[in-house]
C-alpha cells in the first residue's frame, strides 16, 4: 500500500480589487459631455444667418442672448426644487429622468418653426439639465474617498470644455451640410449613449454594484468611514431636528458661501463666453464660418488639458483655493486683453487663455464643497449653489446682448463686464485661501 503524500497547504487566493469607480467617473464624463453638446448647439446656431431668419431674431442680440438665458433660468429653478430628489430617490433614477427630458427637448427643437417653439424646447432642456448637475456630485461623493475626489472631479468636469470643444466644429459641419435642424435630431441619438450606461452600468453606491468586488468596496468605504460616521450622527440628530436644523450645516457655513460666490461669478463668465464666442469670432473678428468653428473649438480644447492638469495638482496641495485664484485671474487677463487686441488671431488666442484659465479652479472648488457640506444634504446644497450660479449665467448672455446693442455691435463693453465678474470671483477665492481651505 503506497504511502499517501502529504498535502501542501493551499496558496491563499489573492483577489485583485476592481476599478469600477473609474468606470463610473468615465460615465459621468460622457454624461456631462452630452449635456454640454445639448446646451451649446444654440451658441453655434446663433452665428448662422438661416437659423436667425427662421426664428425671426436676426439683428436682435437681446433675443439671441435670451435663448441661453431662459434655458439657464429654468435650469436654476430646477436646481433648487428638483435636486433634493437625488437625496430622496438616489442619483441614478433622477439622472435617467433628466436624460429622457434632454432627448425630448432636442426633438422639439428640431421641429420648432417659431422663436416661441424654440424657447419651449430650451425651457424643457433647462428642467432636465438642472436635475442632472447635482447628481454628478452625488456620484462622486458616494464612489470616491476624499483623497481621490479632486482627480475624480477634474475627470468628469472635462465634459464642460470637451463637450464644448467637440460641439463647435461638429455643429458647424452639420449645419454646413444638412442645416440647423439636423443638429437637434443628432443630439437625440447621442443622448441614448449616457442613458444606456446610467441604466445598466451604474448604481448609487459601490455596495449596490454588481461590478464592484469586496476589495474595492472596502477600499472606498475605508476612505469614507469618517464621513459615514459623521453622517450617522447627523441622521440620529435629524430624528429630533427640523429640516431647517439639518440645512444649517451648510446655510450657516462661511466656506460654503464663499464657494457659492466664486461659482456665481465663474458661471456668469463661462456662459457669457459660451453664448457669444462664435458670434464674436464671426461678426466682430471677421472669421469665416468654417474658420470660426475651429477657433471656437480651441479655447475648450485647451480647457480640457488645463482641467486634467489642475486635478492632479489640486489633490497634492492642502489649500484647494489656490488654483481658484489663478482660475479667475487668468480669466480676467485673457478677456481684458482680447477686448483690447488689435488683430484677429491675437484676440482669439487671448480667448483661449481666458477659457483655459476658467477650468483650473473647478476641481478644487467642488472638492471644497464636498468637504464642507454634510453628506445628508449634499444634493440640496449643490443644487442651491448651482441654481444661484445658473441665475448669474442666465442673466449674463442677455446683459451682454444689451451692451452689444447699445454700442452698435461692439463687444468691448460686454467683455469688460466679464472682466469685472472675474475680479469679484477672485476675491472669494482669496478669502478661502486665507481660511486655509
Amino acid at each position: 500500500m503506497e504511502a499517501s503524500l502529504p498535502q501542501s497547504a493551499p496558496f491563499p487566493t489573492v483577489h485583485k480589487s476592481t476599478r469600477q469607480r473609474v468606470v463610473i467617473i468615465l460615465i459621468m464624463l460622457a454624461t456631462l459631455l452630452v449635456a454640454y453638446l445639448d446646451r451649446v448647439n444654440i451658441s453655434v446656431l446663433v452665428a448662422d444667418d438661416t437659423f436667425l431668419r427662421d426664428m425671426g431674431i436676426k439683428g436682435n442680440p437681446v433675443a439671441v442672448g435670451s435663448l441661453m438665458s431662459l434655458f439657464l433660468a429654468t435650469y436654476a429653478l430646477s436646481n433648487v426644487f428638483l435636486s433634493p430628489l437625488g437625496d430622496r430617490f438616489g442619483a441614478r433614477k433622477v439622472m435617467i429622468v433628466a436624460i429622457i427630458l434632454w432627448a425630448f427637448s432636442c426633438f422639439l427643437g428640431g421641429l420648432a418653426t417659431t422663436f416661441t417653439g424654440m424657447i419651449v424646447a430650451r425651457l424643457i432642456l433647462g428642467l432636465g439639465e438642472g436635475m442632472h448637475w447635482p447628481m454628478q456630485m452625488k456620484y462622486v461623493k458616494n464612489w470616491f474617498p476624499p483623497k481621490e475626489r479632486a482627480r475624480a472631479n477634474s475627470t468628469w468636469l472635462i465634459g464642460l470644455s470637451l463637450g464644448t470643444a467637440i460641439a463647435m466644429p461638429l455643429f458647424v459641419w452639420i449645419v454646413g451640410n444638412w442645416g440647423w435642424r439636423m443638429t437637434f435630431f443628432a443630439l437625440v441619438g447621442i443622448g441614448m449613449i449616457p442613458l444606456f450606461h446610467i441604466w445598466y452600468v451604474t448604481s448609487d453606491t459601490p455596495r449596490e454594484s454588481i461590478y464592484c468586488n469586496e476589495e474595492e468596496v472596502e477600499y472606498i468605504e475605508a476612505g469614507l468611514r469618517e464621513e459615514e460616521e459623521a453622517q450617522a450622527r447627523l441622521k440620529k440628530q435629524m430624528q429630533s431636528q427640523s429640516k431647517w436644523e439639518n440645512w444649517k450645516g451648510f446655510l450657516l457655513n462661511t466656506d460654503y458661501w464663499l464657494c457659492v460666490t466664486f461659482y456665481f461669478f465663474s458661471t456668469a463668465v463661462w456662459f457669457g463666453l459660451m453664448t457669444w464666442i462664435p458670434s464674436y469670432l464671426k461678426q466682430a473678428l471677421g472669421f469665416s464660418w468654417k474658420t470660426m468653428g475651429y477657433w471656437a473649438n480651441a479655447p475648450y480644447a485647451a480647457g480640457t488639458i488645463a482641467c486634467l492638469i489642475a486635478g492632479v495638482i489640486t489633490d497634492k496641495i492642502s489649500r484647494k483655493a489656490t488654483l481658484g485664484f489663478f482660475h479667475m485671474l487668468g480669466g480676467a487677463v485673457g478677456i481684458y486683453c482680447a477686448a483690447h487686441a488689435t488683430g484677429q488671431v491675437e484676440a482669439a488666442l487671448w480667448i483661449v487663455v481666458a477659457v483655459a484659465s476658467l477650468m483650473i479652479g473647478q476641481p478644487g472648488h467642488w472638492a471644497i464643497v464636498q468637504k464642507v457640506v454634510p453628506a445628508t444634504c449634499i444634493g440640496t446644497a449643490v443644487g442651491l449653489e448651482s441654481a444661484l450660479g445658473s441665475g448669474a449665467g442666465a442673466a449674463t448672455p442677455v446683459v451682454m446682448g444689451y451692451f452689444i446693442k447699445l454700442s452698435g455691435g461692439s463687444y468691448m463693453g460686454a467683455l469688460l463686464f466679464l472682466t469685472v465678474c472675474c475680479l469679484l470671483g477672485m476675491c472669494a477665492m482669496i478669502a478661502l485661501w486665507f481660511r486655509k481651505v
